[in-house]
């Protein structure tokens, strides 16, 4: 049975008024202050963990971590001292990984002879290591437990 457009819009608004008291109710409060103008403590920094060891990848194309502190280093439009050691003509020097060659791309996958400044800001992708707990239950799974064992022998 075909509703009229009118009829319809006054059956909504019925919906809509009997179930008003559910649309007042505050929803929990997930972060922040009891009261919204009220101060309160930032949690403490997560600790940074310094191994200087490359650390596995979880999945493909998976930025690697930084494994040094990397407080002080100046990261901006006019500096970057990731690159005095992971820049290519360095990074044999100082025994750092150089960044990958994806860096010197520009969007049209054209090289360039130095990094593309859409892969100038490192921290935008790379992240120091922490002893920070997880928000969240990391459930991922590596598609190699996901896939059953090939057998390679046959």
């Amino acid at each position: 049975m075909r509703m009229h457009p009118t009829l319809r819009l006054l059956v909504t608004a019925f919906a809509l008024l009997g179930a008003g008291p559910a649309f007042t109710q505050d929803a929990p409060r997930l972060t922040g202050a009891d009261q919204p103008m009220s101060e309160v403590a930032a949690p403490p920094l997560p600790e940074t963990i310094t191994d200087d060891r490359r650390v596995g990848r979880n999945y493909p194309e998976q930025p690697p971590v930084i494994p040094h502190t990397i407080e002080g280093y100046q990261l901006s439009v006019n500096a970057n001292r990731c690159l005095e050691c992971h820049r290519r003509q360095y990074s044999g020097l100082v025994a750092a990984p150089m960044i990958s060659i994806t860096h010197f791309q520009d969007r049209e996958g054209q090289m360039l002879a130095d990094v593309s400044p859409r892969r100038y800001f490192c921290t935008a992708c790379h992240v120091p290591q922490t002893n920070a707990q997880p928000l969240v239950t990391n459930e991922f799974r590596d598609m190699l437990t996901l896939m059953p064992a090939s057998n390679e022998a046959e």
